[in-house]
């Protein structure tokens, strides 16, 4: 029986935890789309400038499986908690780091060189974070709840994002352009080493998960789970790569991407701040709605929604933009982000870690979505710009990608079972669903 107190204490700890470290993760995205290209890469031309600073943005998604790796396998073999501890210490470290580092004028090379080395520490922190997080949640979770719980620390997104790009729309209010170019953007970076201490403390209270204690008291702890789950369910990963590609592609071309584009069509950056911040918070309360509603339609139908929802709104997101409206700015954002893309996101914490048996579960909920954080989310702004080209005029062509990225994760979920415990009772089978009999 699980303490109820220590439940609300790993909810907490696991949502707050994913704020700080998502925080980390998106000021680098922020800042890469507005001033990252200034300061480490300043020969180039402003496109040129911006492709490079995407591709350091890209890196640390390409870092992320390799934290996936590192840590689902401990975090399989010691532990939860304790990966969650280490996450957070490296993310914090990278982002600080970051605040303090020299630019291109100051010594050259180096500084994109060193840039590009915090940037993997980010996305190795990151990439072990997120399933730790989902595991925490939902293996403290009541069964028919799972959703719902496991939607919490899915908020970590949005809030991450509205720090992130509230912190850049405050320093750009109170102080001059020509500070802001000069430090004031190290600001944001600086301030997340308080955030982290204050999510490590309270991490530090939260007991280890009680599915992970009962492996090790039946002593049914693999040598090497992620290698055991890459052998025994690649069919289930490749499941779980299709059903985050949409959600992940699609999030940093609404936010990151939209930065650089939306200047370059004459959309005031504030603006785009503003509306991404008042989407970023309507995020707190649509991810645990989506999360709820998953509990009682059904893990696939939700996302096969979202799926449905954000490929109708491709090309209406560019249309939009292309207004120049704040309001119709705000309107697309909240149609594709809120509803298509939260749809999808907060069902993934249940249903991911579902799919696997409890010994394997850090591994499969770690594996599959960070690979799919590489070939998604961590390019699209990169791809994005090199669609759309260097007068940013082939729109079309993203949102034509947009599309691709819809299908496959559209074809995820029709091919992926249900495993919403009401849901399977409601269609006579067993309520929880069995990893080790639908290999």
């Amino acid at each position: 029986m699980v303490d109820p107190k220590m439940r609300r204490r790993a909810l907490v700890s696991s949502t707050l935890g994913t704020c700080i470290e998502w925080y980390d993760f998106y000021v680098y995205g922020v800042a890469a789309a507005i001033i990252l290209n200034v300061q480490f890469f300043p020969n180039a031309s402003p496109f040129v400038g911006i492709l490079l600073s995407f591709s350091t943005y890209a890196i640390g998604f390409a870092a992320r499986p390799i934290g996936g790796i590192i840590f689902a396998h401990f975090g399989d073999r010691l532990g939860r908690k304790k990966m969650l501890m280490i996450t957070l210490g490296l993310m914090g470290t990278g982002t600080f780091l970051i605040g303090i580092l020299p630019t291109y004028n100051t010594i050259g090379i180096a500084a994109p060189i060193l840039l590009v080395l915090l940037r993997i520490v980010q996305g190795i922190g990151v990439g072990g974070e997120w399933g730790g997080a989902a595991l925490m949640a939902t293996e403290f979770a009541p069964a028919k709840k799972r959703g719902f719980f496991g939607s919490w620390p899915q908020i970590g997104v949005p809030v991450g994002t509205l720090l992130a790009n509230g912190a850049f729309f405050i320093m750009g209010g109170l102080i001059t352009p020509e500070a802001f170019i000069a430090w004031g953007w190290r600001i944001p970076f600086l301030i997340s080493i308080v955030l982290v201490a204050i999510s490590f403390y309270i991490r530090s209270k939260v007991a280890e998960s009680p599915v992970f204690e009962e492996i090790k008291r039946k002593g049914e702890i693999e040598k090497l789970p992620v290698v055991k789950v890459i052998k025994t369910r690649p069919l289930i990963i490749l499941k779980v790569v299709m059903m985050r590609f949409a959600e992940n592609a699609n999030y940093y071309i609404y936010t990151t991407f939209l930065l650089a584009y939306g200047p370059a069509i004459l959309l005031e950056k504030n603006s785009i701040l503003l509306a991404t911040m008042i989407m970023a918070g309507l995020g707190v309360f649509s991810i645990p709605f989506w999360g709820w509603v998953s509990d009682r339609w059904g893990r696939r139908y939700t996302v096969m929604a979202g799926a449905v929802t954000m490929l109708v709104m491709a090309f209406p997101f560019f249309w939009a933009v292309q207004t120049g409206d704040f309001f119709m700015v705000l309107l697309v954002l909240i149609l594709t982000c809120n509803i298509g893309r939260d749809l999808c996101y907060s069902v993934e914490p249940a249903y991911f870690t579902e799919l696997f048996e409890p010994k394997l579960r850090y591994s499969g909920a770690s594996v599959g979505p960070q690979v799919a954080a590489v070939f998604a989310g961590g390019f699209a702004p990169l791809v994005a710009t090199l669609l759309i080209g260097p007068e940013f005029d082939r729109y079309w062509l993203v949102a034509v990608y947009m599309v691709l990225t819809s299908l496959i994760t559209l074809a995820g979920a029709f091919w992926s079972p249900e495993t919403a415990p009401r849901v399977r009772l409601r269609r006579g089978l067993s309520a929880e669903y069995d990893p080790i009999a639908n290999k």
